[in-house]
């Protein structure tokens, strides 16, 4: 433990952040709940800092309440800044806090896991006025140093080194070869001297770098700490915000659920999403040496995009506790965006539909971690393999068969069990499969994305109102409903060490058991001979029997309407994720797609849907 004294840097107005910053300022912005100025302090306390000072100027007045309504162990007080005076200004304003030893100052928007004792007494074992903290951040690299590990110079272009002193003056020859020179990124932390003081004009907005520039020039060293095997976000930004959250986050999963973890660096890969706006990452940890650098043949904290990223509802719900930490070296963090205000959005529907499905036996991942303000969940990680792959391995069809009976169970127990004590809270957007459901989100989403957007008919919804109205009616007039997962597709079946595992139920609510099984055996991506289908058809209506009772021509026939609603839902989506999204891999399915509605309306007679069906066919 060290003595000293420091400063936060927290004045600054957030512009970066509107409009979120209009009403709090930049420092109290939690990360898992906790404002990042309470989780500096709270470092500082535990690093043996005996005073701490912190600029104000926006919203000074919150900064001020909050800090007294905290019981900090040391004294912390705040100063007011009525106009900006940047960061060298700022030591200076406060000069009258300081004393005759080495102080530490921190920017307030900063998140990291550096180790300040170490820098402090890094600072005390040498003899210049200025430990800079450096690391390699290539989006703000901008601070060159030499082979000595001296700040040499600040800016895109290469310093020239300074004038040699004569040794009269007792100042160091820093004339370094510029060869030598690297550039690394500042960190917002620094250690300095009370001497640099006499380097800060008085009452005046003051860069703390031009006050270093000028040290330089004068032959001072200013020495860098280059920090390694360490996480450091800057929440100045959105992106660096959140980048922070799933850091903070996702070190709290391993930590609290997972056993591997302490202070290893975590490895982030991006996913593919699919058709989802959500971002998927997973995250791994890498063990760390002694010395504190990644062990051989681990990849430091830089994901491989190359940025670092770092019912009742709580602000962050961790489920480990009075349970044994599991093994396991990754996890899965899905970033849903921040959610709106007041309503189920779609991470609260992410996180509780899959606690219920887990707690009901359904094969779901765990839902290890979930953060509310930030839209975060982490989950267990089950792989990369889904039902789509597997069928496209197998050698037959009877192994193909064998894969989707062995679903099939699984899904007849989601409907059946899973409708068991389902909150209808749960669910984000409409509580049910309903008539307005399907005419809104499968129908009028067919016409408008594929008809028209797609392939630019200029089709007037209406023309075929009453014919969706049909359609919808009679996928609804049946007695058979349950948990509907309502996306139930080979991608969104996980196969992991000979197990079946449904992803992406966020959407789930209660409907008409049917559906699912439609979005099964109609699903493009696989395409499954008709054949198939039916056998599988009758599989699905002989097992369900086993729980409640069934009338197969019943529900045969809510099975074909369901099945034609599905069809429109998967064109429409189809359409509006290659052509909007521009994301055209989901075009390569569209064929079979309408093959499928083709046959499907004709299998219902050209009178039900006349003028549907004569469009279909003419495509």
């Amino acid at each position: 433990m060290v003595i000293m004294k420091a400063m936060i840097l927290a004045a600054g107005l957030g512009t970066r952040l509107l409009p979120l910053t209009e009403k709090r300022p930049k420092p109290l912005f939690p990360i898992l709940g906790r404002p990042l100025i309470d989780i500096l302090i709270r470092r500082l306390e535990t690093a043996g800092c005996e005073d701490v000072i912190i600029n104000t100027h926006h919203l000074a007045h919150v900064i001020d309440e909050f800090v007294k309504a905290q019981a900090y162990s040391i004294p912390v007080a705040t100063r007011y800044e009525p106009t900006v005076l940047g960061t060298g200004g700022a030591i200076k304003n406060v000069e009258d806090f300081w004393d005759d030893k080495p102080f530490l100052v921190v920017n307030g928007d900063i998140f990291t896991n550096i180790d300040l004792v170490k820098v402090y007494r890094f600072h005390l074992n040498h003899k210049h006025p200025v430990t800079l903290v450096v690391h390699d951040y290539a989006q703000f690299n901008h601070v060159w140093v030499d082979s000595s590990d001296h700040i040499s110079g600040f800016g895109h272009t290469a310093p020239c080194p300074p004038p040699a002193l004569d040794s009269a003056h007792g100042t160091p020859d820093l004339t370094a070869d510029a060869a030598n020179n690297r550039q690394l990124a500042f960190t917002g932390i620094h250690v300095l001297d009370p001497q640099v003081l006499s380097f800060i004009p008085n009452g005046t907005f003051c860069n703390i770098i031009d006050a270093y520039c000028e040290m330089i020039h004068q032959g001072l060293t200013i020495k860098g700490f280059i920090a390694r095997n360490h996480y450091w976000h800057d929440i100045g930004t959105m992106a660096g915000y959140r980048a922070a959250t799933r850091e903070a986050l996702a070190r709290e999963t391993f930590r609290t659920v997972i056993s591997k973890v302490g202070s290893d660096s975590l490895v982030w890969s991006n996913l593919k999403g699919d058709g989802s706006d959500r971002t998927w990452y997973r995250v791994s940890t890498t063990p760390t040496e002694d010395n504190g650098i990644p062990a051989k043949g681990t990849c430091p904290l830089v994901p491989r995009s190359g940025r670092r990223v770092g019912g009742r509802r709580e602000a962050v719900s961790i489920t480990s506790s009075g349970k044994p930490l599991l093994d396991q070296s990754s996890v899965i963090l899905v970033d849903h965006g921040l959610p709106s205000e007041g309503s189920t959005c779609e991470a609260d529907a992410f996180a509780a539909i899959g606690r219920h499905l887990h707690h009901k036996g359904i094969p779901v991942p765990r839902i290890f971690a979930y953060d509310r303000p930030s839209g975060l969940v982490v989950l267990e990680d089950l792989g990369d393999l889904h039902l789509q792959s597997f069928v496209r391995r197998a050698v037959d069809t009877e192994e193909v068969a064998n894969h989707y009976r062995a679903v099939i169970d699984l899904l007849i127990a989601m409907g059946v069990e899973g409708a068991k004590g389902f909150d209808l809270s749960y669910t984000y957007q409409t509580p049910y499969y309903d008539r307005e459901l399907i005419l809104k989100k499968e129908s009028r989403y067919f016409v408008e994305a594929f008809l028209n957007g797609y392939l630019r008919l200029k089709i007037d919804f209406e023309t075929f109102g009453d014919e969706f109205e049909v359609l919808a009616q009679r996928a609804l007039d049946h007695p058979y409903t349950g948990l509907l997962h309502r996306d139930f597709q080979s991608r969104n079946i996980l196969v992991k060490d000979g197990n079946y595992y449904f992803i992406d139920f966020q959407g789930a609510r209660l409907g008409p058991l049917p559906y699912d099984l439609a979005s099964l055996l109609i699903d493009p991506y696989v395409n499954l001979p008709r054949a198939l289908q039916l056998k599988l058809l009758n599989y699905y209506v002989k097992r369900l029997s086993d729980f409640i009772a069934v009338d197969a021509g019943e529900f045969l026939d809510a099975y074909t309407y369901c099945a034609i609603n599905r069809n429109l839902q998967i064109l429409g989506a189809f359409a509006f994720l290659s052509r909007v999204k521009e994301k055209k891999d989901f075009e390569t399915y569209i064929p079979p797609a309408v093959s499928s509605l083709k046959a499907r309306l004709r299998g219902i007679g050209q009178s039900v849907c006349p003028k549907l069906n004569g469009i279909i066919q003419s495509i």
